[in-house]
């Protein structure tokens, strides 16, 4: 989940996390691998950064992985001890949930739960938090291509008849499916003004409801659909509930059959709401070479080694910049960021953002995949997405001989 940081004082920790490298074998056999230097990387500028990420200087990180034209050149893991980090906080968030939210308080909502954050249980599967809207997004493009879904100018309060009631306004009759995946559907929602232990943060009291689509479909109109960017987890539930009506399968389901298992995903983790609704905002776990896999997939214009995974055009309709975000020159499409990464702003890499510093940054220009996963949500802010990216592509502008 896209989330702004927040620090209350007694979650400020000294940094008791050890990160070593772990060197360990990828999960993926299939992935051609290369040197740095063999795809045009400097070795000692990744390495240099790195070593960085190795002695907690960005704060916690997990993983740092990249695949260049296709190989993958770089897979580093670090080892972060959350149990230690989270022995006192763990309790005053779940106290502190509560207080707010009562009975509806459940644990796989409290990010300062080790069970739960950044990995599920013990395993490798690391939370991918709001990037779980970008795979959603794609889902949506596999149900177009499928025929499933007839067109994303559909109005969308045919989908929810059970709660009809809450569609008496015209404009919010008028949201189509387009308008939720470009986060404009206009409905009243703010999840960063206040923090996520507040119940005036809309997201935070929507994973602590009882009935998730009745919360988001409640609030009135801010402003009329299609015209104004505002972030909105709760879109992406409405999302989740029309695709699972739409292709008559739980959207979990759905991606194993259409997604997961043609690139080859075996494990995965993804969360339901208190209904049972597949939680499409936040609730994906993947190992990182799996994660990477997305990052792909979006490179090669939805293509994985041969077959038409996602429907040709879908990639270029998605990264379509929409709208200005207002967020360091950054625009959204279809459940993705699109950011800058020079500085005349006319070159835009694709990014899956999430709460606590999980990224999938894209750049087609230089063939590259890059996944950066880790759980910033203490005492340290997470590294921006732009910085990461700027230092790998030092390591190409080295490796050509531009300073």
């Amino acid at each position: 989940m896209q989330k702004t940081l927040w620090f209350l004082s007694f979650f400020l920790l000294p940094s008791i996390c050890n990160a070593v490298d772990i060197k360990m074998p990828s999960s993926v056999q299939q992935w051609p691998t290369a040197t740095p230097s063999e795809r045009g990387l400097n070795e000692v500028v990744l390495e240099e950064l790195h070593r960085e990420f190795e002695d907690g200087k960005h704060g916690y990180v997990n993983s740092f992985l990249l695949v260049r034209g296709g190989d993958l050149v770089f897979e580093r893991y670090y080892d972060v001890d959350y149990q230690s980090l989270t022995k006192t906080s763990k309790l005053q968030q779940k106290r502190i949930m509560e207080n707010n939210y009562g009975d509806n308080a459940t644990s796989q909502y409290n990010y300062h739960d080790p069970e739960w954050h950044p990995y599920y249980q013990d395993t490798r599967l690391h939370t991918i938090q709001s990037v779980t809207k970008s795979v959603t997004s794609a889902l949506f493009g596999i149900a177009i291509g499928r025929g499933e879904l007839s067109s994303l100018d559909e109005r969308i309060f045919q989908y929810f008849p059970r709660l009809m009631s809450l569609f008496e306004d015209p404009l919010k009759k008028s949201i189509t499916i387009r308008d939720l995946l470009t986060m404009s559907a206009g409905i009243k929602w703010d999840e960063f003004t206040h923090a996520y232990t507040n119940p005036l943060n809309d997201a935070a009291s929507m994973e602590s409801s009882d009935d998730w689509l009745k919360f988001i479909l409640s609030p009135p109109m801010a402003f009329p659909p299609g015209e104004q960017f505002v972030y909105n987890s709760g879109i992406t539930i409405l999302l989740s509930h029309i695709l699972q009506k739409s292709v008559d399968m739980p959207v979990d389901e759905y991606a194993q059959k259409y997604l997961f298992e043609p690139l080859g995903i075996k494990d995965f983790y993804w969360k339901k709401t208190p209904r049972g609704l597949i939680d499409a905002e936040s609730g994906l776990y993947l190992t990182s070479t799996d994660f990477m896999k997305l990052g792909q997939l979006y490179l090669d214009n939805g293509n994985w080694r041969g077959a038409q995974i996602l429907p040709e055009g879908w990639v270029e309709s998605t990264m379509a910049p929409a709208f200005d975000t207002g967020y360091m020159g950054n625009s959204y499409g279809f459940q993705w960021w699109l950011a800058p990464y020079d500085e005349g702003g006319d070159n835009w890499m694709f990014s899956g953002s999430g709460y606590g510093g999980q990224y999938l940054l894209i750049i087609p220009e230089y063939e590259l995949v890059m996944v950066f996963n880790g759980w910033n949500i203490f005492d340290k802010a997470r590294p921006a997405k732009e910085y990461l990216a700027s230092r790998v592509l030092k390591g190409i502008m080295s490796a050509e001989g531009v300073k």
